[in-house]
C-alpha cells in the first residue's frame, strides 16, 4: 500500500503536529451566580462542583481561577426581589452591578467581565420578560433590557449577554449604550437559543422556574434549523459582535452552520444539563469524566465555536487536561 494515513498517528508527537482542532484556554468562559450577602458559598446540588458566591466570596474564588487561566467569567444574578416589572435587574446596586464593581476594582482589565441580561430571576412569574395578559410583551421587555444593560456597562461590564430571545434586542441595547456614551461595550447575543430540556439544573440555580406554561412563545423551536440563521442574522444587522448558540452539545450541527454563515465569533454556551449528566454519570462509575469533558470541547471547537461557556473550564484547567 502507498497510502497508509496510520504514519500520522503512530505516536503523541506526531498526532499532536498533525491535529485539525485546537483548543485553547484562552476561549474557556466560566459562569458565576451571584447572591446578596457576605460569606456565602452555597453549593447548588443538581449542579455538583458549582455554588452561588456572594460578591466577597466571589473575589476570593475569581482569585484563584485567575491563576489557573481562567480570566473570562459570565456573571448571574440570583436573590434579588422579584416583581411584575423586574425593576430590580437595573438597579445600580444590584448584585450583578456591586459584582462588577468589586471584579473591576480588583482585578482590571485582568479579567473580562461579561453580564448575563435577562428579567427572568427578577419577575414573580419566572418569565425572560414583562408579562400582560399571559404573553410576555416584547417591546416593553427590551426597554427593560436596555436599561439593565446600561447598568452592568456603567458599572464597568465589558460585555453584556442579553440572554431573552426578544425581537430586536439588541438593537435596543446596541443605542442604549451608544446614547450614553458606552460604545464600547460589547454585545454577546444568544442569538441562537433553543426552548430545551437541557436548561433544568440552570433553573434551580438562577431559580428562575416559569410559575405558569413555558418560554416556547420566545425561545427556538429545536426543530427549525432555517430560522436559526435569520435570527442570527438579524442580531448580526443590529450590532452584535458575538453569536451564541444555546446550547451546544445537542446542536453541534446549528455551531457549524453558523461558523458557516458568519464573519462574527461564534459562542456556544455548554449548559447545566450538559454539565449534570456528565457529572452524574461519572459518580455512577459509567463513563471517563475526563475523555468525556475534553471530547465535548474538541468537538464544539471542531464544529466552529470560537468562545466556550462551560462550567467545566476550572477544572479542566486544574487538572491539566489541555
Amino acid at each position: 500500500m502507498l497510502i497508509r494515513p496510520r504514519r500520522l498517528r503512530k505516536s503523541p508527537i506526531v498526532r499532536e503536529m498533525v491535529a485539525e482542532t485546537r483548543l485553547s484556554k484562552d476561549m474557556f468562559i466560566y459562569p458565576y451566580f451571584v447572591i446578596p450577602g457576605r460569606g456565602k458559598v452555597n453549593p447548588i446540588d443538581a449542579m455538583p462542583g458549582i455554588s452561588h458566591y456572594s460578591i466577597d466570596t466571589l473575589l476570593n474564588d475569581v482569585e484563584e481561577s485567575l491563576k489557573l487561566g481562567v480570566n473570562k467569567v459570565l456573571l448571574f444574578g440570583v436573590g434579588e426581589e422579584k416583581t411584575t416589572d423586574a425593576s430590580s435587574s437595573y438597579n445600580s446596586n444590584s448584585v450583578v452591578a456591586n459584582a462588577v464593581k468589586a471584579l473591576k476594582k480588583s482585578f482590571g482589565n485582568d479579567l473580562y467581565v461579561i453580564t448575563d441580561v435577562c428579567t427572568c430571576a427578577y419577575t414573580t412569574h419566572g418569565h425572560c420578560g414583562i408579562m400582560q395578559n399571559d404573553y410576555v410583551q416584547n417591546d416593553k421587555t427590551v426597554e427593560v433590557l436596555a436599561k439593565m444593560a446600561l447598568t452592568h456597562a456603567q458599572a464597568g461590564a465589558d460585555m453584556v449577554a442579553p440572554s431573552d430571545m426578544m425581537d430586536g434586542r439588541i438593537l435596543g441595547i446596541r443605542e442604549e449604550l451608544d446614547r450614553n456614551a458606552l460604545d464600547n461595550t460589547a454585545i454577546m447575543s444568544y442569538s441562537i437559543k433553543f426552548a430545551s430540556g437541557y436548561y433544568g439544573p440552570f433553573r434551580e440555580a438562577a431559580d428562575s422556574v416559569p410559575g405558569k406554561g413555558d418560554r416556547k412563545s420566545y425561545q427556538m423551536d429545536f426543530r427549525n434549523p432555517n430560522e436559526t440563521l435569520r435570527e442570527a442574522c438579524l442580531d448580526e444587522d443590529e450590532g452584535a459582535d458575538v453569536l451564541m448558540v444555546k446550547p451546544a452539545l445537542a446542536y453541534l450541527d446549528v455551531i457549524h452552520r453558523l461558523r458557516q454563515n458568519t464573519n462574527l465569533p461564534v459562542a456556544c454556551y455548554n449548559v447545566s444539563g450538559e454539565y449534570s449528566m456528565v457529572k452524574a454519570a461519572a459518580k455512577a462509575g459509567w463513563i471517563d469524566q475526563h475523555k468525556i469533558i475534553m471530547e465535548n470541547m474538541y468537538a464544539f471547537t471542531r464544529a466552529g465555536a470560537n468562545m466556550i461557556i462551560t462550567y467545566h473550564a476550572k477544572e479542566i484547567l486544574e487538572n491539566k487536561w489541555m
